[in-house]
C-alpha cells in the first residue's frame, strides 16, 4: 500500500499532497475538540501500536503479503480527526526513517490511508453500528466490518492516483483488479486485528473508546467546529 517514489508523476503527487495537507489542517481543529486528559494517552498509544504493527507483514496469497493500515481502528478508538493525525505522523516517520513509502509520495500515502482509510472505515463503522444492538459486542463486530471495508477503499484511492498520473505501463483496469482483489484479503486481516484491539480496550476501559461514547462526543465537536 505504501507507494514508492516515481510510481506516480510529480504533478499528481503534488496535487494529492495539497489535498492531504488540507485534510490534516482541518483535522487539527477537530482533534482539539475530541481530545481531553483521559483520551490523549490513548491517542499516543494508538499511534505507537499502528506504527509497530505496520512493520509486521502477514502472508495473503500468491506470494503477496499485507499489514495493518489502522485507519478504521484508530478512528473507532480515538475519533476520525485524531486518527488522521496519528496515521499521518506514522506515515511520515516510516517514510523518513525506514523508506517505507517514497518521500515524494508521502502526500499520496497520507491521502489514501489517513483520509480515505480513516473516513471510509469510520463511516462503515457508524453504518453497521446503526443496525446492531447498542452493546459492547456490537462495537467489536462493527470494528471488524469497518476494518475489512477500509483497506480496499484505500487501495481504490491508489488506483485513482495511478489512473491520473501513473508512470507504469499497466492498464488501470488491471491495476484495479489486482489491488482490490488482494486488498480485500488484506482487509479481512485488518478486520480481525481491529476487532481484537477494540475488543481489548472495550473490555477494560470502554469509556475511552470514541466509537462507543457515541453522540455526546459528536455534539461537542459540532459546537466547537
Amino acid at each position: 500500500m505504501h507507494i514508492p517514489d516515481g510510481f506516480i508523476d510529480i504533478p499528481t503527487s503534488v496535487a494529492f499532497a495539497g489535498l492531504a495537507a488540507a485534510g490534516v489542517a482541518i483535522s487539527l481543529k477537530g482533534a482539539r475538540a475530541s481530545l481531553d486528559e483521559k483520551t490523549a494517552p490513548l491517542a499516543g498509544l494508538t499511534a505507537t501500536f499502528i506504527f509497530a504493527v505496520q512493520m509486521l507483514n502477514f502472508p495473503v496469497a500468491a506470494g503477496t503479503s499485507g499489514h495493518l493500515l489502522g485507519g478504521a481502528l484508530a478512528a473507532i478508538l480515538v475519533g476520525p480527526w485524531v486518527a488522521m493525525l496519528a496515521l499521518t505522523v506514522v506515515l511520515i516517520m516510516q517514510g523518513l526513517l525506514f523508506a517505507d513509502g517514497g518521500l515524494s509520495a508521502i502526500g499520496l500515502n497520507v491521502f489514501n490511508m489517513s483520509v480515505i482509510g480513516v473516513w471510509v472505515g469510520y463511516g462503515a463503522f457508524l453504518l453497521v453500528k446503526k443496525f446492531l444492538p447498542k452493546n459492547k459486542s456490537s462495537i467489536t463486530f462493527a470494528a471488524f466490518i469497518a476494518g475489512i471495508i477500509s483497506v480496499p477503499a484505500a487501495a481504490a484511492g491508489f488506483v485513482l492516483q495511478y489512473g491520473i498520473g501513473g508512470t507504469a505501463t499497466f492498464s488501470v483496469s488491471a491495476v484495479l483488479a489486482a489491488m482490490v482483489s488482494t486488498h480485500i484479503l488484506i482487509g479481512i486481516g485488518e478486520g480481525i486485528i481491529s476487532a481484537l484491539a477494540v475488543g481489548a480496550v472495550m473490555a477494560s476501559r470502554s469509556d475511552l473508546v470514541y466509537g462507543y461514547r457515541g453522540e455526546k462526543v459528536t455534539l461537542e465537536m459540532r459546537k466547537s467546529l
